[in-house]
Parts: C-alpha cells; sequence; structure tokens
C-alpha cells in the first residue's frame, strides 16, 4: 500500500503545471467535460500500459523528434481551429468533426504525453519494482496522472463558467500556440542543436501566424460583406 501512494503522489506532483494539465483547461473550450474524462481517462490507461509493459522499447521504433513534431503540428492545428471558432463565434463550427470527441481527445493528449517526463517516471518505478508490481505501478500511474489533469479540467470547467464570453477560447487559442512552438523546437533540438532548431521553429511559428492573419482578414471580408 505504502508502494502504491508513493508511486501515486510522486505522478501527481510530476503532472501538476505539466503541458498536459494546461491542454486539459485547453480542451474544456471545445469539448464536453464527459467526453474529455472519457478519452483522456483511456489515453492515460494505454499511455501508462504501454510504459509498464512496452516503455522500454518505443525509442527503438519511434523517434522521440517525430512525437515530438508530429504533436507539435496537432498543438498548432488545434490553436488554428479554436481561433476559427472565436471568429465565427458559434461552438459547434469547431465541434463537428468527422471523429468522434473521445476519440479525438484520445489521440491529442496521448500525442502529446507520449515520451513525456511523466510516462519516462512510469517506466523507471516499472523497471524497480520488476514484473511482480506491474499492475500496481500501472494503477498508481495512471491514477495519479488521471487525478492531477481531472484539475485541469474544473479550473477550466470554472474559468469558463466565471468568465466572459469567449475567454476560454481566447486562452486555449494561446496555450496550443505557445506549446505548438515549444514542442516544436524541441522536436527539432533533437536533430540539430543550436540557434538553427530555433530558427525551424521560428519559421513554423511564422507560417503559423500567417495562417491565423489570413483566417482572421477572411473572417472579416465575409462579415463586411
Amino acid at each position: 500500500m505504502l508502494l502504491f501512494l508513493q508511486i501515486l503522489f510522486t505522478m501527481f506532483i510530476a503532472e501538476m503545471g505539466d503541458k498536459t494539465q494546461l491542454l486539459m483547461i485547453a480542451m474544456t473550450s471545445r469539448y464536453k467535460l464527459r467526453d474529455i474524462i472519457i478519452g483522456s481517462g483511456a489515453s492515460i490507461l494505454a499511455l501508462n500500459a504501454i510504459a509498464v509493459g512496452l516503455g522500454a522499447l518505443i525509442s527503438q521504433f519511434i523517434p522521440t523528434w517525430l512525437i515530438k513534431i508530429v504533436a507539435a503540428l496537432a498543438f498548432f492545428y488545434f490553436a488554428w481551429t479554436t481561433l476559427c471558432k472565436v471568429e465565427d463565434g458559434e461552438e459547434e463550427n469547431v465541434k463537428e468533426s468527422k471523429f468522434p470527441p473521445i476519440l479525438t481527445v484520445f489521440g491529442t493528449f496521448f500525442i502529446a504525453e507520449l515520451g513525456d517526463k511523466t510516462q519516462l517516471t512510469a517506466i523507471t518505478f516499472a523497471a524497480n519494482e520488476g514484473v511482480n508490481n506491474a499492475i500496481l505501478v500501472w494503477l498508481a500511474c495512471s491514477i495519479g496522472l488521471f487525478a492531477a489533469d481531472l484539475i485541469g479540467m474544473l479550473v477550466g470547467h470554472l474559468i469558463e463558467s466565471k468568465m466572459p464570453a469567449g475567454f476560454l477560447d481566447k486562452l486555449a487559442f494561446v496555450i496550443f500556440a505557445v506549446f505548438g512552438f515549444t514542442t516544436m523546437k524541441d522536436g527539432v533540438c533533437l536533430l540539430t542543436a543550436g540557434w538553427i532548431s530555433w530558427v525551424i521553429a521560428g519559421c513554423a511559428a511564422a507560417l503559423f501566424a500567417v495562417l491565423c492573419v489570413c483566417t482572421w482578414k477572411k473572417h472579416q471580408k465575409v462579415c463586411q460583406g
């Protein structure tokens, strides 16, 4: 029992203030709490199962830089679609998707958390405690991670209910955009170090900014027409 609580508390603290916790706040502006809870919960269980069972093999098949770049592109996409929602002023425009909300939340959370420090923490615990404690490690890591992210969901829900209309959407746009840039830089840094990584990440951010400006201008023309 002591080992279970130790692992749970460690994962909870490791996740506090992490990008996926802030991601939960941002997602509150896009999806229902039920979809976020189910999608992120399933993703957490899957992620920790990989960490405990096959985590040590991930780096041999999927390069970390590729995971981070894919995650960065996902963050940029969600920032852009959130901007579209802000400009259109209609919640349904972004929520309509060919993928179910639960599946979208699952995939986004999975990519964002894959290879993150909390998953590496789960791998470390699994390696230290051995096969006999694999289920205990999996449950403790999953509960600790979900408890921290649940706080993010509740904070997002509170902001949405107490703040002026559109505030959470603007906050979500900033969160997604910042994560897009920082995650892109982290991914590029694994390929090339120094100022070149900043240049490439900056170019990606500049292209994203151009897309956002074009989206805004298009909306302005529609409103004026």
